[in-house]
C-alpha cells in the first residue's frame, strides 16, 4: 500500500482509504498489467489444487476479475464454477452454479450470481480490500466470507487482491470470527499461510 495515514487497528479507516485507492488505481494502466500478472500466479495456484468446484465472485469497485482464470479452469479440468449469494436479512451466503457467462440474477446484496442449486465448492476465491502477510483479510465489514467459512471449514480460501492492500506488518489484529486464509495471491507474490 502506498503511503497510509492510518495506524492501528481502525478497520473503517483503512477499509475507506485502500478502496479509495483501488478505484483510482483500478482505471490507470497499470491496472491493466496486474490483471495478467495475478491471473499467472493464481493459475499457478489452481493448477496445484486442480479444482472440483471453484468458488468465485464477482468484481466490484476495482477488484481483481477471476472470470477468466474461471473459465480457464473450466476447460482445463471441467472445474464446476459457483457464484456467491448473499442475502442481508438474515445475513448469509452460499453459492450457486454458474457458467461463466454474463450472470443474469443478482442476489440480496444487489451483486451479480448463480443459478441453480446451491453447493459447496473445494476451492473458493476470497475477494480482499486489505490483507497481512499472515493470512488475515480486511473485507467490506459485511462478514459474509467469514460466516460462510467458519460453517465450512473444509473449503481451501485463496485470498485475492492487489499488491497495494497489503497493510503494515500489526495494522489489522484478528477479530474472533474472522477467518484465516490459506494464502493470498496478488499480481506480485503468493503469501502461503
Amino acid at each position: 500500500m502506498s503511503e497510509a495515514t492510518t495506524s492501528g487497528d481502525d478497520r473503517t479507516t483503512w477499509r475507506r482509504q485502500l478502496l479509495q485507492s483501488r478505484r483510482d488505481w483500478a482505471t490507470t494502466e497499470a491496472a491493466v498489467a496486474a490483471q495478467a500478472g495475478l491471473e499467472a500466479r493464481l493459475w499457478a495456484v489452481l493448477e496445484q489444487l486442480e479444482p472440483m468446484c471453484l468458488g468465485v465472485y464477482w468484481p466490484i469497485q476495482g477488484e481483481f476479475n477471476p472470470r477468466n482464470i474461471a473459465c480457464q479452469a473450466q476447460r482445463a479440468w471441467g472445474t464446476r464454477l459457483a457464484l456467491p449469494e448473499a442475502s442481508k436479512a438474515p445475513v448469509a451466503m452460499h453459492f450457486l452454479t454458474w457458467d461463466g457467462a454474463e450472470p443474469t440474477r443478482r442476489d440480496g446484496c444487489g451483486i451479480p450470481t448463480g443459478e441453480g442449486k446451491p453447493l459447496v465448492p473445494d476451492v473458493i476465491l476470497v475477494p480482499c480490500v486489505g490483507f497481512t502477510e499472515d493470512g488475515h483479510r480486511l473485507g467490506y465489514g459485511g462478514g459474509y466470507f467469514d460466516r460462510y467459512l467458519a460453517a465450512h471449514p473444509e473449503v481451501t480460501a485463496l485470498g485475492v487482491a492487489w499488491g497495494q492492500a497489503k497493510l503494515p506488518s500489526g495494522a489489522l489484529q484478528p477479530a474472533a470470527h474472522d477467518q484465516p486464509l490459506v494464502a493470498v495471491v496478488t499480481e506480485h507474490d503468493t503469501w502461503p499461510v
